[in-house]
């Protein structure tokens, strides 16, 4: 199992106390210093079932000096997926991605229970 993980997110902080309690392995991935490629980006929305724009911090984007694609649409979603990948700070955070290939937005008790429970069998 993987985790994108930001130690100065709280969110991401709680994921990781909630994998520990549960005993479960992983590997923590720094995406803010170790970045996602495109390819890595394409493949863990298409794991969530979610678009790029979905999984986008818009909200961090003005802030950060970036300007983000005006459509959101499939015309534009690799427009989106190079704006991730150029900003990791912009992504979702965390996101993790479970042993058999399932990913999640793991921002929630919800979702980590799923992730536990998806682990766990």
């Amino acid at each position: 199992m993987e985790m994108w993980f930001n130690p100065r997110c709280s969110k991401c902080r709680i994921a990781k106390e909630a994998l520990d309690e549960a005993g479960l392995t992983y590997h923590l991935r720094y995406y803010l210093e170790e970045p996602p490629s495109a390819a890595d980006l394409r493949d863990v929305v298409t794991r969530l079932g979610l678009e790029p724009w979905d999984i986008c911090r818009s909200g961090d984007s003005a802030g950060a000096g970036v300007t983000l694609p005006t459509a959101r649409d499939a015309a534009h979603r690799d427009e989106w997926i190079e704006v991730l990948a150029a900003n990791p700070a912009l992504i979702q955070r965390p996101l993790v991605v479970t042993d058999d290939g399932t990913a999640y937005v793991a921002r929630d008790p919800d979702a980590l229970d799923a992730v536990i429970r998806t682990s766990t069998g």
